[in-house]
């Protein structure tokens, strides 16, 4: 899907009125917690911009942000997968118009080891085996319930397939990184939001205590080569632990939320992302086809 702008609706729509808009009011939006550094970048820039606006997020697992998605109180989520056919079909017939959706920018999901660990290399079939409880090895994740990295190892890694008990979660991201700092013999995946930026002061402090592991490239022709999670490894799909950023937007007027999905998808925005050290979704970069498909 392309940026938007809604200003009237379509056929049988329901048009919906708001006290707010692009330039003044306030919303309540939900933020997969991997993203959490980026985002509040992007609103603390917004907010700058048009001083009258106000956008409140609250940072949690995925599954709770497709929660806070079906109440009225909350009209925008920022997560790392578009709407299913089935969750489309719900909220059009609860709303009687379609939640518009896209993907403004590409993530990594970071595979993190102790700075004193003798092991950073690691092909996807080690990966697998760990996740699944093959290999006896410690692997931290980001959260009790449903988060978007524990989806996307199960779905991409395990292939639907359950984890192994030597899978354990911590209370978010900065608690996979205290841990794993903590831990010799222990993996930990987190967003490559939270470790990959080298100017942001704590992740510099943070990489004096973990490092980035190398996994497999898949896609690379000369075989038996690795890469670090990085803007240019997720570029050009040489790191294979790959996701989008999406958007997914309940409004269907000139509002508030329209407004920051068009900033998030616009030229400022998209170099916040680049910022931020995330890969942006809509400058002209060359994120090779079926790299990055939303589960």
């Amino acid at each position: 899907m392309g940026v938007f702008v809604l200003t009237a609706c379509n056929g049988n729509q329901k048009q919906q009125t708001y006290s707010d808009n692009p330039r003044k009011g306030t919303i309540n939006i939900s933020v997969d917690e991997s993203f959490q550094p980026a985002i509040e970048e992007q609103i603390k820039v917004y907010e700058a911009s048009y001083p009258g606006t106000k956008i409140n997020a609250s940072y949690k697992s995925e599954v709770e942000c497709f929660k806070d998605l079906t109440n009225d109180s909350t009209r925008m989520i920022i997560v790392a997968r578009g709407l299913k056919v089935d969750e489309q079909k719900f909220f059009e017939n609860q709303l009687s118009y379609k939640p518009q959706w896209d993907a403004v920018a590409y993530d990594a999901v970071a595979l993190i080891v102790n700075i004193h660990a003798t092991d950073s290399v690691f092909s996807l079939q080690r990966i697998e085996n760990i996740l699944s409880g093959k290999e006896n090895k410690t692997a931290i994740m980001d959260g009790t319930n449903a988060t978007s990295t524990v989806r996307y190892l199960q779905d991409s890694v395990l292939h639907g397939k359950s984890f192994g008990k030597n899978v354990v979660a911590a209370k978010g991201s900065n608690a996979v990184i205290e841990a794993v700092s903590n831990t010799t013999d222990a993996v930990g995946f987190v967003g490559l939001n939270w470790v990959g930026n080298p100017y942001e002061q704590k992740q510099v402090n943070d990489l004096k205590k973990i490092r980035l592991a190398l996994v497999e490239c898949v896609t690379c022709e000369e075989k038996g080569m690795y890469a670090k999670p990085s803007q240019a490894s997720v570029t050009y799909a040489q790191y294979p632990l790959a996701r989008p950023v999406y958007y997914i937007l309940k409004e269907n007027a000139l509002g508030l939320g329209t407004g920051f999905a068009n900033f998030l998808s616009l030229e400022r925005g998209q170099l916040i992302f680049r910022r931020s050290f995330l890969i942006p979704g809509k400058m002209n970069l060359n994120i090779r086809s079926g790299l990055l498909k939303s589960k």
